[in-house]
């Protein structure tokens, strides 16, 4: 059997989400479809605590990882990259923010994949120094929909539009095809690029829906939900295999 490398996942606070009343104990959770995802592919997935006030601690979790998987969840704080809140910016969680851009960092210094889903897309675009639109709709007027929501009554898996992918880069690769059908549940989106980042999809309004790093390193960004469609579509399960082979790869050097 092949060494099954691991995968860190970091939670959210529960009270930052959606319905969830304030003054309940703090408590630390995630979404189970992408532990499932992580470990369908031959990952061990490990759920990362949000110690943002204990960074030795984080440090010592982040080098026991082989590989990130960061996961879709609420807005992220503006002031992140030098912005004011909009109107229309969401709930937020400081907290998870100073985590995920914290690992992100970290592994990417350090050549450790990284896999960033939704807000994980735009985590990677903030951790290297880009910026969002906190709203698409009030702020980019031409956009089509993108806030397919459960919340509203959509299917997770509902499949919103396409996207375009840019010809010989890694996502290209990796579906084999010049555009692919999307889920869509995020109402911001890429603004200003981050450092190195090149744009490897976009939709038919031209948001961006994809980066990845300019470097042989893992590092990938893709705004949909490909965790709620893997199970039936098996060039999205590549996209999880990828992670983890190059996960495996980095832990053998």
């Amino acid at each position: 059997m092949s060494y099954r490398p691991t995968i860190g996942i970091p939670t959210q606070t529960l009270h930052a989400i959606d319905g969830i009343p304030e003054g309940l104990p703090s408590s630390w959770v995630m979404n189970q479809r992408y532990y499932y995802a992580a470990t369908e592919s031959g990952a061990v997935p490990w759920m990362v605590p949000l110690l943002h006030d204990d960074l030795d601690t984080l440090r010592c979790i982040y080098q026991r990882l082989d590989g990130l998987l960061i996961a879709g969840g609420v807005d992220i704080d503006p002031a992140s990259y030098g912005e004011a809140p909009h109107p229309k910016l969401g709930n937020i969680d400081p907290a998870r923010d100073a985590v995920e851009l914290t690992l992100t960092r970290w592994a990417i210094a350090d050549g450790k994949p990284v896999l960033g889903l939704c807000r994980g897309h735009q985590i990677i675009n903030v951790a290297q120094g880009g910026s969002l639109f906190q709203d698409l709709e009030a702020l980019v007027p031409e956009s089509i929909k993108h806030d397919y929501f459960p919340t509203a009554g959509f299917a997770r898996d509902h499949l919103a539009h396409d996207v375009t992918l840019a010809p010989g880069t890694r996502l290209a690769g990796i579906f084999e095809a010049p555009s692919i059908a999307v889920n869509s549940m995020h109402h911001q989106g890429v603004d200003r690029l981050g450092k190195g980042l090149v744009v490897t999809a976009r939709a038919p309004d031209g948001t961006v829906e994809a980066v990845e790093l300019d470097d042989p390193a893992f590092v990938v960004g893709v705004q949909w939900h490909p965790e709620t469609l893997e199970t039936r579509d098996p060039r999205t399960v590549r996209l999880f295999d990828e992670l983890i082979a190059a996960s495996r790869a980095f832990a053998g050097r």
